[in-house]
């Protein structure tokens, strides 16, 4: 009997539910992966704003890891909020033995607009964390940051950020485009064997998208963790994702952006 499939998220803790780690477990949950987790930053946050964040001390974060890694076989990882300099050594650190697939959401800003990346722990994350990354999952303004670049405009300028991207270590990058204008959300994945890939879904009409590219980046990992190949995964994470966000109405959570509804295949007393 093959193993239970396990992804392990290294992210931070959002305490309103919507995203983080919090995220990553459910999304985890939802596509049939057991879900780790390892705690590297703890925020003080709702649908509305982040009030406050806290990072965990590094030798805490460097503990969780080994802990986890030493005895559950993680089949996947998914990376989300780092925020600084001493975290992402860390973090490097602690996956230097990991031979599996590893998801990297470069998560920069919150969907309210705050930071969750110091500014000097930006070349960090480009020196040590995307060389590591078998998928690297940018939003159009992360990816601009990551080049220092104006955010592209169209689907040419974002296919071309996500090949320069992909020069910078990442074995594929999956540039997503939920900010750009237009009724089509078209995401894109590039890997330097193949043509792009065009992930085009119809824009939904909602506030409540909060989590959206921590789910993603959580849901091909927990794809990835059951034996999916990286196009397999990203196609299923995204119609799952786009099923999440569909169904995120239906829940009542907060007065800003509310969070999608990950378990909107399971909850049928809505």
């Amino acid at each position: 009997m093959a193993g239970t499939p396990i992804a392990l998220t290294i992210a931070g803790s959002d305490s309103g539910g919507g995203a983080g780690i919090q995220a990553d477990l459910k999304a985890f949950s939802a596509n049939g992966a057991y879900g780790a987790s390892v705690v590297t930053a703890i925020t003080a946050q709702n649908t509305k704003e982040v009030s406050a964040v806290h990072a965990v001390p590094v030798d805490i974060v460097s503990a969780q890891i080994k802990a986890v890694l030493d005895d559950l076989d993680v089949d996947a990882i998914k990376i989300g909020m780092l925020f600084s300099p001493e975290l992402i050594e860390a973090v490097a650190q602690g996956l230097a033995g990991f031979t599996g697939p590893i998801i990297l959401d470069p998560v920069m800003v919150a969907k309210s607009g705050d930071a969750l990346l110091q500014s000097e722990a930006v070349a960090g994350l480009i020196d040590q964390m995307l060389p590591l990354a078998t998928v690297l999952t940018p939003n159009l303004p992360e990816a601009a940051l990551l080049l220092d670049q104006p955010p592209a405009k169209t689907d040419a300028e974002a296919v071309a950020q996500g090949q320069a991207l992909l020069t910078m270590g990442p074995r594929a990058v999956l540039l997503k485009g939920g900010h750009a204008e237009g009724d089509t959300c078209t995401d894109f994945l590039l890997t330097a064997d193949a043509p792009p890939f065009a992930l085009p879904a119809p824009r939904v009409q909602t506030q409540n998208t909060h989590g959206t590219g921590c789910t993603y980046s959580a849901s091909i990992a927990a794809l990835m963790a059951k034996g999916l190949d990286l196009p397999t995964a990203v196609q299923q994470a995204h119609s799952y994702l786009h099923q999440a966000i569909l169904q995120a109405d239906t829940l009542q959570i907060g007065s800003g952006h509310g969070p999608v509804h990950h378990f909107h295949a399971h909850w049928t007393n809505l």
